[in-house]
């Protein structure tokens, strides 16, 4: 009954041009990918417009885009609105089957039910969307933790006589990480002739982290005016130290109050309940 559209119809035939081979229905993971099951085909359209719904009642998929690409995830922002809707999804078949049992107890509460899985698709497609935050925090974390030796080595490297992208290729093949994975990027645009300096701005620009930001910029100044690359790499390590021992002192000021309560709360007590017990004894022992 559904009225067929137009690209589902010809771009199988014309998969092979070059216009169309980089298009989204012509990748594995696209929706062409997705509709090659019966479940795909019959429930793949239907999914494709609630994601284009949800898209439309939320927006901002500059946003999302950006977080995909600091969360280093290889999806679309249409592919990342289809998680949605699936998590989404998942939400309502709990709510309905909480709904389902109690509808064999209570029949006058369908509309309460009603509501209930409604609001437990929007919480999932926002739980979805917290997921994504979260995984882009995590991925941060991590690269401001490998920052510093990755800086040290790629300073030792440019010491020792290596030109810059020598060094990036030797750190890049001699780490694993999150920041490895970025500079790896950077290699293999720079191999492809984009020029050193043009590769690193394009992660200071793409970067969420000032740091690394600094970092890409100061690379690429360092490359375009001849400045001395490995000062500038182990001042940018030691920074990022200082600034990681800085944040740790903060925190520890932070959650001084936390600290505190278990000894005032289970500790105190008990040092006064053992200081203070004996005495008791003793009055009811000694009472007429």
């Amino acid at each position: 009954m559904r009225r067929p559209q137009l690209e589902p119809r010809v771009l199988p035939y014309v998969r092979d041009l070059p216009q169309v081979a980089g298009t989204a229905a012509a990748r594995p993971g696209g929706a062409a990918g997705r509709s090659s099951t019966v479940v795909g085909q019959v429930f793949g359209p239907l999914v494709s417009s609630l994601a284009a719904t949800v898209e439309r009642v939320l927006g901002g998929a500059t946003s999302v885009r950006r977080r995909l690409e600091r969360a280093a995830l290889d999806s679309s922002v249409q592919e990342f609105r289809v998680e949605q809707v699936l998590w989404g999804l998942c939400g309502f078949a709990v709510a309905a089957a909480w709904g389902l049992l109690q509808a064999l107890s209570d029949p006058t509460g369908a509309p309460r039910s009603a509501l209930l899985c409604v609001i437990a698709f929007a919480l999932g497609v926002l739980a979805r969307d917290n997921r994504l935050s979260a995984q882009v925090a995590a991925r941060e974390r991590q690269v401001l933790e490998e920052f510093p030796t990755l800086a040290e080595l790629l300073a030792l490297a440019v010491a020792a006589g290596e030109s810059p992208v020598g060094a990036l290729d030797r750190v890049v093949r001699r780490s694993g990480g999150a920041l490895s994975a970025d500079l790896a990027a950077v290699l293999a645009q720079i191999r492809t002739g984009e020029p050193v300096g043009a590769a690193f701005d394009r992660l200071a620009a793409t970067t969420g982290l000032p740091l690394v930001s600094r970092f890409a910029q100061g690379i690429a100044v360092a490359v375009e005016r001849g400045t001395p690359l490995a000062d500038v790499l182990h001042a940018q390590a030691a920074d990022v130290r200082e600034a990681g021992r800085r944040e740790l002192i903060e925190s520890a000021a932070r959650r001084e109050v936390l600290m505190m309560v278990p000894v005032v709360f289970l500790v105190l007590p008990v040092t006064v309940l053992f200081a203070f017990w004996p005495g008791v004894v003793g009055l009811s022992l000694v009472a007429p």
